[in-house]
């Protein structure tokens, strides 16, 4: 299926060019049939695979394009790799820390003093919601909270990525969050203790040091999981991956 969808975009993008805008626009259906060599029902059922994948839209009076697929495209397939069983939590927290890590410290020497008070108001947000013991708030408070990172770093294809983990991400920091809550000892009006770690990454953001603003993403990690009863991956070994 792969295959055969890669060969489809590539023999279409041979046979249209970008207009100004880089849209690429495709000839009309005869001709299309004609270059490709392929019959009208045919070329039909293949165009309307890639329109419902995204990566084709009709504009009414103006023609058919080729486009590129939005984050839904790679969010389907991070959930469906999730609940076939090929994508279990533990794979993703590493991929997670493996990935946010290199993530704060490529936003350590771009962050801006406006990225800066919208990740302390969120970090004020989970510790708010946490003590109130509105977990489900202080959850999307955490959750809005990394995904800000992504945005900090403005990178089309780290945007994809974030984007495209949506759910399953979402899953992730809400699991972790409760196992988190369970190995702590919860003292009513106080938020549980690893919600504090997110203000030490953004005073490392602060400093627009890389290397501390991942060393501060790792002890975000490392915190969850000694808090929880599960133990750290290896700072060493983390280091010799990033």
């Amino acid at each position: 299926m792969a295959a055969r969808l890669e060969e489809l975009v590539g023999r279409l993008l041979a046979v249209t060019v970008p207009d100004g805008s880089g849209a690429r626009r495709l000839p009309p259906e005869r001709e299309l049939c004609a270059q490709l060599e392929i019959s009208r029902g045919a070329l039909r059922e293949q165009l309307a695979m890639l329109e419902n994948l995204g990566l084709l839209r009709r504009r009414q009076g103006h023609g058919t394009y080729l486009a590129a697929p939005d984050a839904g495209f790679v969010r389907t397939a991070f959930t469906l790799m999730q609940h076939v069983g090929y994508l279990d939590e533990a794979s993703l927290t590493e991929a997670r820390q493996l990935l946010e890590e290199t993530i704060a410290a490529a936003a350590a020497p771009v962050v801006t003093e406006a990225d800066l008070r919208e990740l302390t108001a969120l970090a004020d947000d989970i510790l708010r919601s946490s003590a109130a013991g509105d977990h489900r708030a202080a959850a999307r408070a955490d959750l809005a909270f990394h995904r800000r990172l992504f945005a900090v770093v403005d990178n089309p294809i780290i945007s994809m990525v974030g984007e495209g983990l949506g759910d399953v991400l979402s899953e992730n920091v809400a699991s972790r969050r409760k196992r988190a809550r369970a190995g702590s000892e919860p003292v009513a009006g106080r938020p549980i203790s690893t919600d504090a770690v997110h203000l030490e990454i953004i005073d490392a953001l602060e400093t627009r040091d890389p290397g501390a603003a991942r060393a501060a993403m790792r002890h975000h990690f490392a915190e969850y999981d000694l808090v929880a009863g599960t133990p750290a991956p290896n700072e060493t070994e983390q280091e010799g991956r990033a």
